[in-house]
C-alpha cells in the first residue's frame, strides 16, 4: 500500500541534484546531504507522511526563502476565500444615448481584477476578450463612439507593485504591474529574428503595435557558434524600451516585457483592436476613479466573465504565473476586507488562513503572494505541515490539480525524468538568485 509524502525541500545557494538516489544510497537524508557536492548550501527539508508524522527532517525550522513556493500559501487561500467558482466579470458601462448607430458619450471600462483578458486560457487568442466586448456593443447597434474610452480602476489601491520587488525585474514579465483592468497579462510580446548578417541589426515584431510603445533596437547579430546574450530595459515610468542583445544568426527570441501605466496600456489596446474591426472611437482615452461615477444613471453594454477560479488557480501554479497570483491577491483583499484591494490586506487573509491550518505565522513572513519579493521567510516545516492540512479542505482536489506534474507538465516539465519521481511528483518549484526550492505530494513504494 503506498503512503502519500507531504514534502518541503529548499535549497539555498546550491543546486538540487535529482539523480541521488536515496534507496541506492543505503544512507539517510543527512548523510546524503552532507556528501553531496553542494556541501556548502544551507539545507532545509521537511517530509511528514499523510498523517502528519516525520519521516524525515533536515533543519526544518531554519527561516529560508520560499521564493514561488510561496504561492502554495496564496493560492490556497484565494481558494478558500472567493470559491473555486468565483468568476471574474468586466463590464462595459455606456454614460450616454445611442443615435444613428453612434453612442452619444464615453464608454467605461470598470475592472474586475481579472488577470486573464490575454490568450493564456482561450487557445493563445489574445483577443478573445475584446471579441466578446465587440459583439455584444455590434448586437446592441452601437457601431461607434462620440466620447470616449474611460478606465475605472477603483477595485485596487494606487500600488502598482508589492514592496520587495527589485527594480531590475520590473522589465520583463514576471515583474508586471498590478491594476484591476490589465490586458495581456500588462506585457507586450515581443519578437526577434536574427536573419541577417553579423553585425546588423535584428528584425523585430510585438505586439500589441500601439503608439504608446517605443522601442530602439541596438540589438546585434553575431557569429552563429557565439552564445546568446540577452540585454532588454524599460525605462521606468515610461513604455520605450533599449534592446541591446547578441543574437547568434538563425537565432530567434520571444520575450514579454513589462509595460508602464497598465489601466492606460488596457485602453490603447482595447481602441486600437475597435479601430481595426470597423468599429468608430476617438483618439483620447483617460481614467477615472469610481466614486465619481454614479452606476445607476449608466447602461450596462458589455460584460465578459472568466473561467472559474480552478481554471486560473491550476494555471497559477504550474507556469508559477506572479502576475495571476499577485491580482488574484488584491481581489482577495477586497473581497474580504475592503475596497480598494490591496496587497496588505490580500496578505492578512492569506495569514489568517494559513493560523486556521496549523501554521505558526510568526514563522511567515510576506511581503507579496507569489514570492518573487526580497524579504519573504517561511520554514519547511510550515510548508509541510500546511501541506498535511490542506488534503482536508473541501477543494483539496483542486489544489491538487493545480500543481505541476514531474516530468509532464509545468515548471516541473523537464525535471525528474528517469527516475521514480516521473509523473509521481505533483508540487510547486521556485527560482530566485541563489534559492531553489520544491514543495508538494508523492507516492513511495511502502
Amino acid at each position: 500500500m503506498s503512503v502519500r509524502i507531504y514534502s518541503a525541500v529548499l535549497v539555498l545557494v546550491g543546486i538540487f541534484s535529482s539523480t541521488i538516489s536515496y534507496a541506492q544510497s543505503g544512507n539517510n537524508v543527512q548523510s546524503i546531504i552532507e556528501n553531496s557536492r553542494v556541501q556548502g548550501a544551507l539545507w532545509s527539508l521537511h517530509v511528514l507522511s499523510e498523517d502528519g508524522s516525520v519521516l524525515e527532517s533536515y533543519n526544518p525550522d531554519q527561516y529560508i526563502t520560499p521564493a514561488s513556493n510561496q504561492k502554495l500559501y496564496t493560492t490556497a487561500a484565494i481558494l478558500d476565500g472567493l470559491g473555486k467558482d468565483y468568476r471574474f466579470t468586466t463590464e462595459i458601462y455606456g454614460d450616454g444615448t445611442l443615435k444613428d448607430g453612434i453612442w452619444q458619450g464615453d464608454l467605461i471600462l470598470k475592472g474586475s481584477g481579472d488577470p486573464s483578458i490575454s490568450g493564456f486560457l482561450y487557445d493563445d487568442d489574445r483577443e478573445y476578450v475584446f471579441r466578446q466586448f465587440l459583439a455584444q456593443l455590434t448586437e446592441k447597434g452601437i457601431k461607434g463612439i462620440s466620447g470616449t474610452l474611460v478606465a475605472d480602476v477603483s477595485l485596487f489601491d494606487n500600488e502598482k507593485y508589492p514592496k520587495g520587488w527589485d527594480w531590475d525585474d520590473l522589465s520583463f514579465y514576471y515583474g508586471v504591474e498590478i491594476n484591476p483592468l490589465s490586458f495581456n497579462n500588462n506585457a507586450f510580446d515581443l519578437q526577434v529574428f536574427a536573419e541577417g548578417n553579423i553585425g546588423d541589426k535584428p528584425r523585430i515584431e510585438w505586439y500589441p503595435k500601439i503608439e504608446s510603445i517605443v522601442i530602439h533596437n541596438n540589438q546585434t547579430i553575431v557569429d552563429k557558434e557565439l552564445k546568446y546574450d540577452e540585454y532588454y530595459r524599460r525605462r521606468l515610468g515610461y513604455n520605450e524600451y533599449n534592446l541591446a542583445s547578441k543574437l547568434p544568426q538563425g537565432y530567434i527570441e520571444e520575450e514579454a516585457l513589462s509595460i508602464d501605466n497598465a489601466d492606460a496600456f488596457f485602453l490603447e489596446s482595447f481602441q486600437f483592436f475597435l479601430k481595426e474591426n470597423g468599429f468608430g472611437v476617438q483618439q483620447d482615452i483617460f481614467t477615472e476613479i469610481a466614486e465619481s461615477i454614479d452606476y445607476d444613471t449608466h447602461t450596462l453594454l458589455a460584460k465578459h466573465s472568466s473561467k472559474p477560479l480552478s481554471e486560473l488557480i491550476e494555471w497559477t501554479n504550474k507556469e508559477s504565473d506572479n502576475f495571476y497570483t499577485e491580482m488574484m491577491l488584491k481581489v482577495l483583499g477586497a473581497n474580504m476586507i475592503s475596497i480598494p484591494g490591496t496587497f496588505e490586506n490580500g496578505i492578512l487573509q492569506v495569514k489568517s488562513f494559513l493560523s486556521n491550518h496549523g501554521v505558526d505565522t510568526v514563522q511567515v513572513k510576506m511581503r507579496d503572494g507569489s514570492g518573487l519579493a526580497s524579504g519573504n521567510f517561511t520554514t519547511t516545516r510550515s510548508l509541510a505541515t500546511f501541506l498535511v492540512s490542506m488534503q482536508e479542505h473541501e477543494d483539496f482536489g483542486v489544489y491538487f490539480k493545480s500543481m505541476s506534474i514531474a516530468g509532464i507538465d509545468g515548471t516541473l516539465q523537464h525535471r525528474f525524468k528517469g527516475t521514480p519521481m516521473y509523473n509521481n511528483l505533483k508540487g510547486k518549484s521556485g527560482f530566485k538568485g541563489g534559492v531553489r526550492t520544491l514543495s508538494g505530494y508523492m507516492d513511495t513504494a511502502s
